[in-house]
């Protein structure tokens, strides 16, 4: 029985893997040569990234990308994709990035892997933002994945508290290690385990409006479309 239950956890895995490697290859077919793009985070969208590497290399294109986090960075210039400083473009042509949970409208939650400062800010500098996901991700209502809030050190026990209030039952993130989670920006994050989100936009300003509160996870009007594979098939979804 033992071994049936791991084959069947690896064939999940795969199928999941192929899930991602789908929805990141139709995403890249928006790609154009010449683009400044945002690389994402994560497994879906170091995928994406791979793919643009092979892109440059096969097709000698000139695009240049705007990294959301050190390991993506990392990634870019190991697969040979030109990297600049979101301070130094104009614009973001496209981001394709990843996401913990899709809802309806292509509200988001986002975060899991703690880059969401940087997501969220060059997610608002793109003209289009590219959402890809296997079909785990895409959800009726937000909230079983756990929201992450950014928050300064400082205020982190405030916070803390003011995020107990709103029945939140924020966690503090802690390494594999057991050492306090930090962020690349050197904040710490709250993962709040809501259960069920059903008004983002309202939780949204609520958060917005507590001092000490960097970022948090929810993604609202920022996605323009995402590419959900599910099996052999590949949706694409509007607001």
């Amino acid at each position: 029985m033992a071994d049936d239950h791991d084959a069947a956890e690896d064939a999940e895995l795969t199928e999941k893997l192929t899930e991602k490697e789908r929805a990141a290859a139709r995403a890249v077919e928006f790609v154009r040569d010449g683009m400044t793009l945002g690389l994402g985070s994560g497994s879906t969208a170091n995928i994406a990234v791979r793919l643009l590497g092979e892109l440059v290399r096969q097709k000698g294109w000139h695009v240049r990308g705007v990294p959301t986090s050190f390991l993506t960075a990392a990634l870019a210039a190991e697969v040979g994709l030109p990297l600049i400083e979101l301070n130094d473009v104009a614009r973001v042509d496209l981001t394709i990035d990843g996401a913990d949970e899709i809802g309806p409208g292509l509200a988001l939650i986002k975060g899991g892997g703690g880059a969401l400062l940087r997501e969220k800010i060059v997610a608002a500098a793109s003209d289009t933002v590219i959402i890809i996901a296997d079909s785990s991700k895409l959800v009726a209502q937000l909230g079983a994945f756990p929201l992450p809030v950014e928050v300064v050190p400082f205020a982190r026990a405030f916070v803390e508290r003011r995020l107990s209030a709103l029945e939140l039952n924020p966690k503090l993130r802690l390494t594999r290690d057991g050492a306090v989670y930090r962020t690349d920006q050197d904040n710490e994050i709250l993962d709040c385990h809501a259960g069920a989100i059903p008004d983002p936009e309202g939780l949204g300003r609520e958060l917005a409006a507590i001092p000490g509160i960097v970022e948090h996870g929810l993604f609202l009007g920022l996605a323009h479309r995402a590419i959900v594979a599910t099996g052999p098939d590949v949706r694409e979804l509007l607001p």
